[in-house]
């Protein structure tokens, strides 16, 4: 949605924040458990009926505890995603943002650092900004390159932000351990992506807001955003409120 310009003819444009942030910070949170421990490659194993005998070594999982999380894009759902990492694990919180957010230092003891300082000091990497076609591809093959050989690599927010040729390369040659995604490019993903061969990957199919709550909670502000401009009321939930400022 092209904001600046509904906002030059004098449009309001709705939308429904809040509502979803807790549910998917939920799935970028399950996400990265699931890529921790190779849930989805377990999972697999026992549906094929290749649980067999017990190997003490075969494909081990990582501990979270003490590690640290790297948050690009520190909004809502990045703070609910930190917090709860921060009260699980005990994990070290940066994070990567337009501006610094002193409140969410103060309550996360939080670390604004540069990109480079991110995909360079994080074992977790969680995507959580908001896409803009200039950071199309941004997560690449020269980034993958700077992680961390046991980072995990989460995206709950756009495909967009991921070269998905270059993360599948990353992950097969061990550059780095594993990776979540709820958003994929393009979507649906094709059934065919080597990313889904890989034991060390778990893709869901853009689950984020999939609750009975933030599904709900989307519909009523939705409605409750048509009801008002109907009535020629300002909207409850605007995202440019500066229609209003004219």
């Amino acid at each position: 949605m092209d904001i600046e310009e509904a906002t030059r003819r004098n449009i309001p444009v709705g939308n429904t924040p809040d509502v979803l942030s807790r549910a998917t910070s939920d799935v970028a949170f399950l996400l990265m458990q699931m890529v921790s421990r190779k849930a989805s490659y377990n999972i697999d194993k026992v549906k094929s009926g290749n649980w067999k005998d017990f190997d003490a070594l075969e494909e081990l999982g990582q501990e979270l505890y003490g590690k640290t999380l790297g948050v690009f894009g520190l909004g809502r759902i990045g703070f609910e995603m930190a917090e709860k990492c921060k009260k699980a694990f005990d994990m070290n919180i940066l994070y990567h943002n337009r501006s610094q957010n002193r409140e969410v230092e103060e309550k996360l003891s939080a670390e604004y650092v540069s990109f480079d300082e991110l995909i360079e000091k994080s074992d977790v990497i969680t995507v959580h900004a908001n896409y803009t076609v200039e950071q199309a591809d941004l997560f690449n093959k020269s980034v993958f390159e700077k992680m961390k050989k046991n980072a995990i690599y989460i995206n709950t927010a756009r495909g967009g932000f991921q070269n998905e040729i270059d993360l599948f390369n990353a992950l097969n040659s061990g550059q780095i351990w594993g990776a979540g995604l709820d958003v994929t490019n393009p979507e649906p993903m094709e059934q065919a992506n080597p990313l889904l061969q890989l034991p060390n990957v778990c893709v869901l199919p853009h689950i984020g807001s999939a609750t009975i709550e933030a599904r709900g909670g989307m519909a009523k502000l939705a409605a409750e955003n048509v009801v008002a401009f109907s009535k020629g009321e300002k909207l409850p939930t605007c995202a440019n409120p500066k229609v209003y400022e004219k």
